[in-house]
């Protein structure tokens, strides 16, 4: 997956992640709503994470002094 593919991807799991929370927070949800907001917001979550620990890996590979 290119930079901009994992920036991209990034940002939309992040813009599905404040979503699923903003749902979350109406009074109004039903519980089951709320457990659904829950489960694709951890996927979400998921997501991001993943993006950011590939990140850090390429980061960490990069830093490493060449002999």
């Amino acid at each position: 997956m290119s930079k901009k593919e994992n920036a991209e991807g990034f940002e939309k799991s992040m813009e599905k992640l404040r979503q699923a929370a903003d749902q979350i927070q109406r009074p109004d949800i039903s519980i089951e709503d709320a457990l659904k907001c829950y489960e694709e917001g951890m996927k979400c979550y998921d997501s991001c994470m993943n993006i950011l620990e590939s990140a850090k890996q390429k980061i960490e590979t990069e830093e490493v002094p060449k002999a």
